[in-house]
Parts: C-alpha cells; structure tokens; sequence
C-alpha cells in the first residue's frame, strides 16, 4: 500500500509537496478547479522543479474546462520536467464544472474524451472533432512522450467506474468503507474492461482511493475538535456533492446526512438561486465555513474520511491492499494539512 497527498493547488505552497516527499509519501496530485485554487499544471511545474522522486501529476485535471489535446500537452510539458514520474489523472469535474454552475460531462461525453485523450498522450495522433491531429513538435524538450505518462480516470459509479475499465491505466475512487467493497469496484471495472475487449491484469492497473486520514490519540473522540480541525472539510466536500446530486438529479441523500439534511438545504436554498453554485462549494476540501460547522457530526465525519488510532487505520489499510487498492491519497484541512502530513507520515506510513 502506497500513501499519496491529494493537493488544493496552490503556487505558494509548493513546500508541502516537497515535505511530503521528504516523508516518503508516493505520489502528489494537483486537483484542478479554476473557480477555486491556482491552475493545477502551473502548480506542477513548480513541484517538478522543487522534487526529484515523488509522482506528480493532476488530481483530477477536468474533461470540461480543457480540449483533450490541451490537457495532453499540459501534462507531456510536466513529462518533460520530471520525467518518469508524471502520471495524468482525470474527471469529469463534478466540482469544477458545478462551482461554475455547469454540469460536468455527461457519459457519453466522458467516453469520447478519454478514447480521443489517450492517444495524444503517447505522442500519437487521435481525432478532434473529426479533425486527425498530434503534437507536430515533440522534440527539443518542449514535451516529453518518451516516458510514460499513464492515465488514472476518476469514477464514482458503475458507468464512469466502466470508463475507467474501458480507457485507464487505473483508476480513482471514493474510499470504500471496508476492504471488501472493493471487490465490487473491480467488478464495475472489469465489466466496461471486457466490453472494450480489454484484459485487466490487477496487478498492472492502479487502484488509488481519495479520502484523509486522522490519527485519533488514546481516548479521543471521533468527533473532537482536533478531528474536525483536521478533516472537516473533506466531511463538507461530500455534503456539497450530495447536495448537487439532489438539486440537479433528485438523487436522496445517503443515510448518514438524514440528521442534517434538512437544516442544510434549506440553510443553501436560502441563498440567491441564479449565484446558488457558488455558495455550494465555498470553502471546498479546505475549511469549513462557521455556519457549517454544526454539520459536523460524528456520521457525517466517518462516512468521509478514515478516523481511528493507529492500529485500527493500519488494519484497515492492510484490508485495503488484500483487495486490490494500491493508494490511498489523503486531502486534510488547508489549515493543519502539515499537521495531517507529519502525524501520517510518523504513524501510519512506516506501517504500510
């Protein structure tokens, strides 16, 4: 099991990247949203510049908002910086594209994007808008094709789960609660793998959950004020997901918000509905704003991230690795994200 940092890119920060690979941590992936940090490829030019040995690349770079033969290119250009250690994760956007108040794309979008990416990410020519075309000028260390730039697709359900199947090289998840669901996210995997023709060797396909991770001290509780400090917003970031799913699909809650969900919506839709999205996802996966903190409930907090000693989270972690995920990567608090980064490091990493 390998232990990754999931980034709020940020072109002042890049010294928690740094200090993550001093820690031993695998793998740093720069999330994308315009409408809310720094640009991702940016970012990681500066990480590229500043490490030598940890994995870089997007946490997940956005089909919406970027052409598929610019991402390539954004992603070949930070091959050519650390090459051999970039990789190119990619998502429909169900932030970046709402925060905006779009809707991310749709499957058979998705679809498209990712057969007409994959090509261009090996230097080799696919079609854009029926259109054949190919990075022309590969040479002179503009980008770098040479090495390998694999591609980890993000999937939440059985149809984008397919995708990641059907296109990837691996795959991003929702940490699953337990180690045995995973065998049914490799089945979705598996499914849209076979359905393309394709032959999954597990032990070649990366499997890499988001979530974060709070180390508890002896006695504390699941919901102290430290454990809210460090992965609150996590917690809120899924809050704001349900909600999203509710008011543009009608999709329920899942049962582990039914304690707060109606204070919540009705908190949300008193706000402006035509500036609705913007409120949504303020403070999004970095802090909690004070009028969500009462949200915060022990259920809510657990049904997010991985909260318990030492021992539970290694147990844990193990049961992960015997079904098959590769990595974890954790996303804290902007605020304690040292914090987080230095108690997993010590505690939970040497385990692993």
């Amino acid at each position: 099991m390998e232990l990754g940092i999931c980034v709020a890119s940020h072109v002042g920060d890049i010294g928690y990247v740094v200090r993550a690979e001093e820690l031993g941590y695998t793998h740093a992936w720069l999330a994308d949203s315009q409408m809310l940090w720094s640009d991702c490829y940016a970012a990681l030019a500066l990480a590229a510049s500043q490490t030598s040995t940890i994995n870089l690349g997007t946490g997940v770079a956005i089909t919406g908002t970027r052409p598929a033969p610019v991402n390539a290119a954004g992603i070949a250009t930070i091959n050519a910086l650390a090459p051999g250690r970039t990789f190119f994760g990619v998502g429909a956007g169900n932030t970046a594209m709402r925060v905006m108040g779009l809707p991310p794309d749709r499957i058979a979008q998705y679809d498209t994007y990712l057969g007409e990416l994959k090509p261009l990410l090996k230097g080799e020519e696919s079609l854009h808008r029926d259109i054949p075309i190919k990075h022309i000028m590969p040479d002179k260390g503009f980008v770098n094709f040479e090495d390998e730039i694999p591609m980890y697709v993000s999937g939440f359900g059985p149809r984008s789960l397919a995708l990641a199947g059907k296109h990837g090289d691996g795959a991003v998840i929702a940490a699953p609660a337990m180690g045995a669901v995973l065998s049914n996210i490799w089945h979705m995997i598996e499914s849209g793998a076979r359905e393309a023709g394709r032959v999954l060797d597990r032990d070649a396909y990366y499997t890499t959950a988001l979530t974060t991770m709070v180390v508890l001290a002896p006695g504390e509780a699941s919901d102290s004020e430290r454990v809210k400090a460090q992965c609150g917003a996590m917690a809120m970031a899924t809050v704001h997901y349900a909600y999203d799913q509710y008011r543009n699909f009608g999709h329920q809650p899942p049962g582990v918000l039914s304690g707060i969900w109606e204070d919540y919506t009705a908190q949300l839709e008193a706000f402006p509905a035509e500036r609705r999205h913007q409120r949504i996802h303020a403070g999004h996966n970095c802090w909690v704003l004070p009028e969500e903190e009462r949200f915060l409930t022990p259920e809510v907090l657990s049904a997010s991230s991985m909260i318990g000693t030492r021992d539970e989270l290694v147990e844990l972690l193990h049961g992960f690795a015997e079904e098959g995920l590769d990595q974890v990567m954790i996303l804290p608090n902007f605020d304690t994200r040292f914090d987080v980064l230095e108690q997993v490091g010590e505690q939970i990493l040497p385990y692993v």
